[in-house]
C-alpha cells in the first residue's frame, strides 16, 4: 500500500506536467509561456479533465454480492487516488446488469455514450464473454476483476485483461494441491453444469487429476434452476465413500452443500475456489459448519501484512463491513491502471481508442503489487500470472494454509 500511496502525489505532478507539454511552450525560461502554461494547469485541475472508468456487474439480483463489493472497492480506489492526488484523476460510473449478458451489454453501451474511456468489469463471467466482444468493436480497454472463464480474453482479441486467477489455472492448481498434500483417497466432485466458471474449473481439475492420479469416486451437478437444495449431490458423494469434496462453486451454492452434509452427519474435507469467498457472510448461516473449508484465493481480509490491513481498515470505514476478494480485485484493478497514469502511458486527453492501444502495451511489460498479490504480470491474452494461495476457514476466519500466525 505504501507505493500506492507514495506515487500519488506524482501523479498529480505528471497529470500537470502533462498539461504543460500540450500547451505549446518550447522554452520554461520564457515568462509569457510559464504564465501560460500555469494557468492552463490550474484550468485543467479546476475542471477536473478526468480519466472516465466504466464498471458493470449485478447490482441487483442473485449475484448483486459480487457487483456490490466490486463497485465499493473501485469507488474506493478511486476516491484515495483522487484525495492523494488533490483533482480528478478518475471519474466512475458502474452500471448494473443483475448478471444478465444482453443487459451488460446494454450497460456497455450506456456508459460508452456517457464517455467511458476505460472499462473496469464487467463481474461475471457470461456478460464479460458478451461484452468483451463489444470492446473489439470499439477499441476499449477492459479490465476485469472477477470474470475468469478463458473465454472472457477469448472474446476480447487481447482487449479484455483479467485481474482473477482463469478456470483452469483454479482448477489445474488445486487438483495439484490435493495431490502433492495427499488430502484427500478418494475424491467427490460437485459442480454448476450451467455456469462457465464452474465447468471451466471442473474440466481442468478432472483433466489434472486424471494425471495426477488421484481417485475421483463421484461426480455430481447441479444448474441454476436446481441449487437451493443440494442434499441429493451430497448423498452420491457420502455413498461413493469421498473424504475430499472439492466445490468449484460460488459461496451460496457450497452453504447448501455444507448445510445437507451437516444433516446427514457427512464430513469430508471440503475444498473450494475463489468463488466460495464469501461464505462466512451470508445472512443466516452457521459459519460454524464451514470450520476447516479449505479454498484456493489471492486474497483474504485477515491477512496481517501492511497491504491488507490498510485497504482492509479503509473498506471497513467506507463501507461498514468486511472486503471480499472481489472487492480487492476491483481495488486492484484501479491502482493498475493507475500505475499507468503515474508512468505516463495513459493521460486524460487521450481518446478511448488510443488508451486501449497503450495499455495493452504497457500490461504485457509491466508488474504490480496489490492487495491479491506481488509481482503480477499479464500475458499477451490478457490473462494473469499470480501466486495460488490456500486458506482454511478456521473459528469464523480464513487462515493461510502454512501460515506461523
Amino acid at each position: 500500500m505504501k507505493k500506492f500511496v507514495s506515487g500519488m502525489l506524482a501523479a498529480a505532478m505528471a497529470l500537470s506536467l502533462a498539461a504543460c507539454s500540450s500547451s505549446g511552450s518550447s522554452s520554461a525560461a520564457d515568462d509569457s509561456s510559464s504564465a501560460a502554461t500555469t494557468e492552463e494547469s490550474s484550468t485543467a485541475e479546476s475542471t477536473g479533465i478526468p480519466i472516465h472508468l466504466g464498471g458493470i456487474g449485478p447490482l441487483t439480483g442473485d449475484n448483486a454480492a459480487y457487483g456490490i463489493a466490486v463497485s465499493n472497492g473501485a469507488e474506493l480506489a478511486v476516491n484515495e487516488i483522487n484525495a492523494a492526488a488533490g483533482t480528478e484523476v478518475f471519474t466512475l460510473d458502474f452500471q448494473d446488469d443483475e448478471s444478465d449478458s444482453e443487459k451488460a451489454v446494454n450497460a456497455f453501451n450506456t456508459l460508452l455514450d456517457g464517455g467511458m474511456q476505460i472499462l473496469v468489469g464487467p463481474v461475471t463471467s457470461n456478460p464479460s464473454i458478451s461484452v468483451a466482444a463489444e470492446c473489439v468493436s470499439e477499441n476499449i480497454f477492459m479490465l476485469t476483476p472477477s470474470a475468469s472463464s478463458v473465454d472472457v480474453v477469448t472474446a476480447g482479441e487481447g482487449n479484455a485483461f483479467q485481474m482473477c486467477f482463469t478456470d483452469p489455472n483454479q482448477g489445474l492448481t488445486a487438483a495439484d494441491y490435493i495431490a502433492d498434500n495427499s488430502l484427500g483417497t478418494a475424491i467427490g466432485i460437485i459442480y454448476d453444469s450451467s455456469d462457465a466458471y464452474s465447468t471451466g474449473i471442473y474440466t481442468a481439475f478432472a483433466e489434472e487429476a486424471s494425471a495426477r492420479g488421484l481417485n475421483v469416486v463421484a461426480t455430481s451437478t447441479f444448474t441454476s434452476d436446481n441449487n437451493t437444495d443440494l442434499s441429493t449431490q451430497v448423498q452420491q458423494c457420502q455413498q461413493a465413500g469421498a473424504d475430499l469434496v472439492f466445490l468449484p462453486i460460488y459461496y451460496q451454492q457450497a452453504s447448501q452443500v455444507l448445510i445437507a452434509a451437516n444433516n446427514i452427519g457427512y464430513a469430508p474435507t471440503f475444498f473450494g475456489c475463489d468463488g466460495m469467498d464469501g461464505i462466512l457472510g451470508i445472512d443466516g448461516f452457521d459459519t460454524s459448519l464451514a470450520n476447516d473449508l479449505m479454498l484456493l484465493c489471492p486474497f483474504s481480509a485477515y491477512g496481517e501484512d501492511e497491504t491488507t490491513t490498510t485497504f482492509v481498515s479503509a473498506y471497513e470505514a467506507a463501507y461498514g463491513e468486511t472486503p471480499n476478494q472481489f472487492a480487492a480485485d476491483a481495488y486492484d484493478c484501479v491502482y493498475a491502471i493507475y500505475q499507468c497514469v503515474e508512468d505516463g502511458t495513459i493521460t486524460a486527453d487521450m481518446s478511448a481508442s488510443d488508451m486501449c492501444d497503450a495499455l495493452k502495451s504497457a500490461f504485457t511489460s509491466m508488474s504490480f503489487s496489490g492487495t491479491t498479490g506481488e509481482n503480477q504480470t499479464w500475458a499477451a491474452d490478457g490473462t494473469i500470472s499470480k501466486e495460488p494461495k490456500v486458506y482454511q476457514v478456521q473459528d469464523g476466519a480464513y487462515v493461510l494454509v502454512g501460515s506461523e500466525e
